[in-house]
């Protein structure tokens, strides 16, 4: 009776208390044929020319951009994005915000509500490194903002989130919205530094004049906004707000002075609903982004199985699409069915089947939970590894 649990049970030695970093799927100069799989890949001319094209843009319209780091998650993605002239970065979790102050980025703003006692804690002592901003929406939650700044002797730039057409968060457009403005104004520790007016569910609208008239109504919210702001006697410094589905309506509109947008560096499928005016597929931006995968099983004619199911893509807004090299076989392949770790692929044709271990390329269909399922994007160039960049906020949910 007096056997101890640890003798019936003997724990493993730990060798070491530090957390465990995954390897790299690839090593920098192997052939991009060679990378273990699945590997999350970027095609870096692509996604070099997504970025200048978009920094072109803001740069042409006379407004600043803040991108979001919720689609990459990686401080060397943002380090590239200030480069080519964006302020800073957008974050939506505060552990996102934590990763990119530590990998460089002086600038941040969490576009979100950060409420409780541990969190409000954390981005008091951020503030202390370096620029942070932060969405509010409640008064309640301004005056806990406030009192942890003043503790921690930082400031915190607070964005009145207004809701403009998403019915998530947000505060009630026009007075309302002014009212806690003033609020915020009068804290000790806060900064007023604006309107957060980002309408999240336009951004995959698929015709061009519905995606406009969803942009439309969020910048009469704003209108209402800025009005009641003047009666109130308290200048708005900025609106910030925009995704890559809509940037283009924002910016036209004069009211918008920084855009948000993510997507654009990367792209998936999802994007590829969105039409130009013309009703064509809006081929602005490049697919600079995929999951790279293996044939696993080819035990029927007219499909195989890869290894790449639900742990390895974000499909919540449908499948991925296959980008099929000329001559591969693949053209015209079709993926569907995933479990947790499997893909299967319906080939185009009956008559042909796959080696095994044969690699191709998946254009993912939502790219941010994508990302979020990796440690590392191998960054790839003329067909070999040319970089390797860590994605440190992957799995930042707090």
């Amino acid at each position: 009776m007096d056997e101890k649990l640890s003798d019936r049970f003997p724990v493993c030695p730990v060798e070491s208390d530090k957390p465990m970093t995954r390897p790299p799927p690839a090593a920098i100069g192997m052939a991009a044929a060679d990378v273990d799989t699945p590997a999350l890949v970027v095609d870096r001319p692509a996604f070099e020319r997504n970025l200048a094209r978009m920094a072109g843009f803001a740069q042409r319209a006379g407004l600043r951009l803040r991108p979001h780091a919720k689609t990459h998650k990686c401080p060397e993605v943002a380090r590239r994005q200030v480069e080519r002239g964006a302020v800073g970065q957008c974050c939506q979790k505060l552990g996102e915000a934590e990763a990119m102050v530590a990998g460089g980025v002086a600038d941040v703003l969490v576009t979100n509500e950060i409420v409780g006692a541990p969190k409000i804690a954390r981005l008091a002592a951020l503030a202390g490194r370096a620029c942070i901003g932060v969405c509010v929406d409640d008064a309640g939650n301004a005056a806990e903002l406030s009192a942890a700044a003043a503790a921690a002797g930082a400031t915190l730039d607070a964005y009145v989130e207004i809701d403009v057409g998403a019915g998530r968060c947000g505060v009630a457009p026009g007075q309302p919205a002014a009212d806690l403005a003033v609020r915020i104004a009068g804290l000790p520790g806060l900064r007023f530094a604006g309107l957060q007016a980002y309408q999240g569910s336009a951004q995959h609208i698929g015709p061009h004049a519905e995606r406009r008239a969803a942009i439309d109504r969020a910048a009469g919210h704003v209108r209402g906004s800025l009005a009641a702001l003047d009666r109130a006697g308290l200048a708005c410094p900025l609106v910030t707000g925009a995704g890559t589905g809509s940037y283009e309506f924002e910016a036209a509109s004069g009211l918008w002075g920084e855009l948000q947008c993510g997507s654009y560096a990367f792209m998936d499928v999802d994007y590829r609903q969105v039409r130009d005016a013309s009703g064509a597929v809006d081929t602005t931006f490049e697919n600079a982004l995929f999951v790279l995968v293996s044939v696993m099983s080819r035990n029927r004619p007219g499909r195989c199985v890869v290894d790449a199911g639900h742990k390895a893509l974000g499909n919540d807004q449908g499948m991925p699409a296959v980008a099929a090299e000329p001559g591969s076989g693949f053209e015209g392949a079709s993926y569907a069915g995933p479990s947790d770790e499997h893909g299967t692929l319906t080939l185009a044709s009956d008559n042909w089947t796959p080696e095994l271990g044969a690699k191709l390329r998946l254009i993912p269909g939502h790219v941010d939970p994508t990302v979020n399922l990796y440690d590392w994007f191998v960054v790839v160039e003329d067909g070999f590894v040319v970089d390797l960049w860590e994605i440190t906020a992957r799995g930042a949910v707090t």
